[in-house]
């Protein structure tokens, strides 16, 4: 471990874990009001939402619950990363740069793994019906739904990913801060 000179910080820890939460809810606001414009189908057949009067709200709504959830998880991964690493010293602003840089890359990989699960429903029509349920029959439709499932496994996946790549960056720069500093 490396020994740190600075001060113990817990409420920019604090700060730090609340900030990755409130980025999970927002993420999942912001993704979820698009996939439940994109194919509100999507969600009456997953979610079995088949009485449900505005899909698009209940996605919305939906996408938050879950955003706090995994931002919670991911946030506490992060916060106690970042704690152990810097002794609890680090900044707010100086993790909450490297929080931008999560929220970005799993943003990022929203995209893309609803990009990647549109391009597999359109190389293979077949096989993504035969492989996931509840697949509309009309070929927009299908690929509108291949969207949101992929583009929800991209994020949940990817925020993930983006948090240990977070870590490892957020780690690069405090080691180069620190010998900057000496």
């Amino acid at each position: 471990m490396i020994k740190v000179d600075e001060p113990v910080r817990p409420l920019a820890m604090v700060g730090i874990l609340s900030t990755g939460i409130l980025c999970g809810a927002l993420l999942g606001a912001i993704t979820n009001a698009v996939n439940g414009f994109v194919s509100p189908g999507y969600f009456i057949v997953i979610m079995h939402w088949h009485g449900v009067d505005d899909v698009w709200r209940a996605s919305i709504a939906q996408g938050i619950f879950e955003g706090i959830l995994f931002g919670a998880g991911f946030s506490l991964i992060f916060t106690v990363g970042v704690g152990l690493m810097t002794q609890a010293s680090v900044s707010y602003p100086f993790a909450a740069r490297h929080l931008v840089g999560i929220f970005a890359g799993t943003l990022a990989c929203w995209i893309f793994g609803g990009t990647a699960a549109v391009y597999l429903a359109s190389l293979s029509p077949a096989f993504y019906r035969a492989t996931f349920i509840g697949v509309p029959d009309e070929f927009g439709a299908m690929l509108a739904y291949a969207w949101v499932g992929g583009s929800i496994w991209g994020i949940e996946l990817g925020g993930l990913i983006s948090v240990v790549v977070g870590l490892v960056i957020l780690r690069a720069n405090w080691l180069k801060r620190r010998s900057v500093m000496s």
